[in-house]
């Protein structure tokens, strides 16, 4: 940041640090959040403010200078996400005395539930994978991987041989998540049976230096990239039929809704997801209740109508 900004340099060298160290971000993470700080610099620079005389009505006009630009709700809120996190750091290291965003309310969001499928679906998604090809026995482990673990597709195209604990006494996986925090996974006994079959094609590949200890690769010897694994899924509904637009997170969805489902608590979903905030893994109890609705209204007896 310019040196005629509000937010003064050190300050920010010192978030970065705390952000790093203390919180554990990647960089890309850590990048966000300075872009969420440089749009609050400019905004006390076009009006003048210094940064210790912020006060919640100012931030009140800054939700506002952010619509004004175009920003739309959701962006909005992952802004204001990162700005309540450096307030949060500045009182925290002692450079202010109260939190102006103590009392800073969010954008409203118009609901909207993720897309899920049903263990039937996943069924009709991995029956439809062709073994007659080198890779299919990878692309059935893959689905089931996500739909089994509930992981996210980084974590999956980063796991490593020397995350897989499938043996006899055995059935977690390791996962690195966000914020390079580890988290123990259970993994079912289909999925370490689908994972078998592709080991074992796996061990005829010519693997490229560097690569050995990944899981999944490509016909070249290479990991995967999120986004070959983004194209098979959607290849992959539609050779099963399935009209819902689906991607590799869809998987994660529908695991928890079926764990919530199952009468698994909130907590325990939210240790298997490796989610920061409860507030995150309370998005399924909407679905569960979505979904119970739709049961209901289809199967309950007030609700049939006999047929003439």
């Amino acid at each position: 940041m310019e040196s005629n900004r509000k937010i003064d340099e050190k300050l920010v060298r010192g978030y970065v640090r705390y952000l790093k160290l203390v919180r554990g971000y990647s960089e890309h993470t850590v990048s966000a959040y300075q872009t969420d700080l440089s749009h609050l610099d400019n905004f006390l620079y076009e009006r003048q403010i210094g940064l210790d005389a912020v006060q919640l009505e100012d931030l009140q006009a800054f939700v506002k200078w952010l619509r004004e630009q175009g920003i739309g709700p959701s962006s909005q809120m992952r802004i204001l996400s990162g700005i309540r996190s450096f307030f949060r750091y500045l009182l925290l290291d002692g450079h202010l005395e109260n939190d102006p965003t103590e009392l800073l309310d969010s954008p409203s969001l118009p609901e909207h539930l993720p897309e899920v499928l049903s263990t039937e679906e996943v069924d009709m998604l991995e029956a439809s994978i062709d073994l007659s090809k080198w890779e299919g026995h990878r692309n059935r482990a893959i689905i089931e991987v996500l739909f089994s673990c509930g992981l996210r597709v980084s974590e999956l195209v980063t796991l490593r041989l020397t995350d897989l604990h499938i043996g006899d006494d055995e059935g977690f996986l390791r996962i690195l998540g966000k914020g390079s925090k580890e988290r123990l996974v259970p993994i079912s006994e289909k999925a370490i049976k689908e994972l078998s079959f592709w080991l074992e094609d796996r061990k005829k590949m010519k693997i490229k230096s560097g690569e050995e200890d990944y899981v999944f690769l490509n016909r070249r010897g290479a990991h995967l990239t999120r986004t070959m694994i983004l194209i098979m899924i959607k290849r992959q509904a539609i050779e099963a039929g399935i009209t819902k637009t689906i991607s590799p997170h869809t998987l994660r969805h529908s695991f928890a809704t079926e764990l919530l489902k199952g009468g698994a608590d909130l907590r325990s979903i939210q240790m298997m997801l490796g989610h920061e905030s409860i507030g995150t893994t309370q998005i399924y109890t909407h679905l569960d209740t979505s979904t119970l609705r739709e049961e209901i209204l289809a199967h309950h007896p007030r609700n049939i109508r006999n047929s003439p």
